[in-house]
């Protein structure tokens, strides 16, 4: 689907990034490999010119279905990129408690992750074997890029041999850009939030604390291990597989 059910208010992404340079095993991740980012569906004509021109050949949605009904796939559908959509969750519904205040402590954050790993994994292993596959960039997104694209980067740096200490700095990255991500993703969110009774102003304010951001990612990490002994573990299970692995690391690992 590429048509939008609402009027779209275009604009360039404001958490976007190139992972190139994480310190892997062996080296660091290349540039040019994997590019995370928030909606790339309301970006604007332009900058999806600019991904292209960067060498962007594939996308990875990784929203519900629901929001991409509601805002199909942007620009980038002109192109010619792979589109590939693997939703780590249902629906934006399934996820939402039944009544009362929405609140989303760091920690309640990290083991939603989990949740997310170890019911989604069959998508995070297709996801992986596509970044080790594609022949240029893959850019993968949700909204805000934070929850979801960072569960994907993480499994990614787990499966290129990352330190913890970095695969957090990474996630982490994200805290100073919330703001601007939350007045950018509004107009879809908001909408879609509020069809079920939700607001979104008051959800991302109860989400603000003087907790460090990291603690959700070092969450998500402690508790792979404890349950699964190695976090990479559930996607292995689903089909993340040595070949894939192996495949990955010759692509992305630069000496």
């Amino acid at each position: 689907m590429t048509a939008a059910l609402i009027d779209l208010e275009l604009s360039a992404p404001v958490n976007l990034r190139d992972l190139g340079g994480i310190p892997v095993a062996g080296g660091v991740l290349r540039e040019g490999i994997a590019l995370r980012a928030d909606d790339l569906a309301v970006v604007t004509p332009q900058d999806a010119d600019d991904l292209v021109d960067r060498g962007l050949v594939a996308v990875i949605d990784l929203r519900t279905s629901d929001e991409v009904t509601l805002t199909g796939r942007g620009p980038l559908a002109d192109q010619a990129v792979a589109y590939h959509h693997l939703p780590l969750m249902a629906s934006i519904g399934a996820g939402m408690p039944q009544g009362g205040r929405v609140a989303f402590d760091h920690v309640s954050m990290g083991e939603m992750y989990v949740h997310m790993v170890e019911t989604s994994a069959p998508q995070l292993a297709t996801a992986l074997s596509i970044i080790a596959l594609a022949p240029g960039a893959t850019a993968f997104h949700c909204a805000a890029g934070r929850d979801r694209t960072g569960v994907l980067a993480a499994m990614l740096l787990l499966a290129l041999g990352a330190a913890d200490d970095d695969i957090v700095a990474d996630y982490a990255r994200t805290d100073a850009n919330m703001a601007a991500i939350q007045a950018r993703m509004k107009p879809v969110m908001g909408v879609l939030l509020e069809r079920l009774g939700f607001d979104l102003d008051e959800m991302t304010a109860s989400t603000t604390d003087a907790e460090p951001m990291d603690i959700s990612m070092r969450t998500l990490l402690a508790r792979l291990r404890e349950r699964h002994g190695d976090a990479l573990a559930p996607v292995r299970a689903a089909g993340l597989t040595d070949d894939i692995v192996a495949r990955l690391r010759a692509r992305a690992v630069a000496v």
